[in-house]
């Protein structure tokens, strides 16, 4: 099928969290938007990681964008309609060693001298009040009282909502075949038809370095597989997202009772087919990790696991900002493991960029030109 899709201010490529924020906030800004998905609303990481609203253990580039966004969340519903599954709750990153203990020490001597007090030393007694189910071996910790989690499948139908009803046109099952150049904006030329467009926005997760590379930028990304468990219900026994200091988890007992568990083990994935693959291997450490942090979860069934695609930059830090080759782009991608909570305030940055070009946020550690190569 070919033709005309219609003609928009800003076209957004791709249907996730952060897709969905900038189309949000670029339509409560007055402009009109297209957001083209390849598959549906949700259908990769936005829709499946693992929830966490957390400002604990940001990069300190990142975490200016995590304080600002925290604030959205606590007022989420303000925003969207809908309260996403936000639940406020501690979130500790335990430490098992003294070397841990020290790690945890030396983080938060380094976000206090910058001026963040959001982070606190925990001691072992206080561990314990805060996480009595904790194995005896561990030995205090580092947590951000005021974070939390919701949830990540509801939340990105919550923003896509809004959207629409600001006026937003998603195309999904819509697949991107080229981008080109029209006067000063710019042609998407899709399997179903040609939106045209003013400005374009680049959110596309895993597949986002594809776009990149046909603006003449290309990107180190590499598609990742994070995995994830639930479990079946249990008696409460948590009710804060617990993570460790030296090995991969993310840890937290929902509302009916079930555990979910992650923290970063990975499957394979298939950019080509979208389609990913569980390593049992390495998903059976994730339920060790958590069992021996735990010791109550050595009895419990795993009734689910996962795993979705995301997109991952080699400083573990994403993308955020304009193209460095061409007027009128915008980048957001490469958040793996660490988008979730950025989500509302990153698609209000990218508004900004959209509107003027500029941001009050300190985005230029995130610029697409640190990869930029010489020769």
């Amino acid at each position: 099928m070919s033709g005309r899709l219609g003609t928009a201010d800003v076209i957004v490529i791709g249907g996730g969290l952060h897709g969905c924020s900038a189309a949000l906030h670029c339509a409560r800004r007055g402009l009109s938007v297209a957001v083209v998905e390849k598959d549906t609303v949700a259908r990769h990481a936005s829709g499946v990681n693992a929830g966490g609203v957390r400002r604990l253990g940001r990069h300190m580039a990142e975490i200016p964008i995590s304080v600002a966004s925290m604030a959205l969340w606590h007022r989420i519903e303000e925003l969207v309609d809908d309260d996403c599954g936000f639940q406020p709750a501690p979130q500790i990153k335990v430490a098992e060693s003294e070397a841990d203990l020290a790690a945890l020490a030396e983080r938060e001597a380094r976000l206090r001298a910058a001026g963040y007090t959001h982070e606190e030393l925990l001691d072992r007694d206080r561990l314990f009040a805060l996480l009595p189910a904790l194995s005896p071996h561990c030995m205090g910790g580092l947590a951000s009282l005021g974070d939390g989690f919701a949830e990540p499948y509801r939340t990105t139908f919550a923003f896509a909502r809004k959207a629409r009803a600001l006026g937003v046109v998603f195309h999904e099952e819509t697949t991107v075949e080229d981008i080109a150049r029209a006067g000063d904006g710019f042609e998407v030329k899709t399997g179903r038809g040609t939106l045209a467009g003013a400005r374009l926005v680049n959110c596309a997760g895993a597949w986002s370095g594809r776009f990149a590379e046909r603006l003449g930028e290309p990107v180190p990304l590499e598609p990742m597989a994070p995995m994830m468990i639930v479990t079946a219900r249990v008696a409460p026994f948590c009710d804060a997202v617990v993570g460790a200091t030296a090995r991969p988890l993310s840890f937290k007992q929902m509302p009916n009772g079930t555990v979910v568990i992650g923290g970063g083990r990975l499957g394979s994935s298939n950019l080509a087919t979208g389609r990913t693959d569980i390593d049992f291997g390495e998903l059976a450490r994730t339920a060790r990790t958590a069992a021996e942090i735990f010791p109550v979860m050595a009895a419990q069934r795993i009734v689910r696991c996962w795993a979705g695609i995301e997109g991952r930059m080699p400083d573990d830090i994403p993308v955020i900002g304009r193209s460095s080759t061409t007027d009128g782009v915008v980048h957001a991608f490469g958040f793996c493991g660490h988008g979730f909570q950025l989500g509302p305030a990153v698609g209000s940055i990218v508004a900004d960029l959209v509107v003027t070009g500029q941001t009050d946020m300190p985005i230029e550690p995130f610029s697409i030109r640190r990869f930029a190569t010489t020769g």
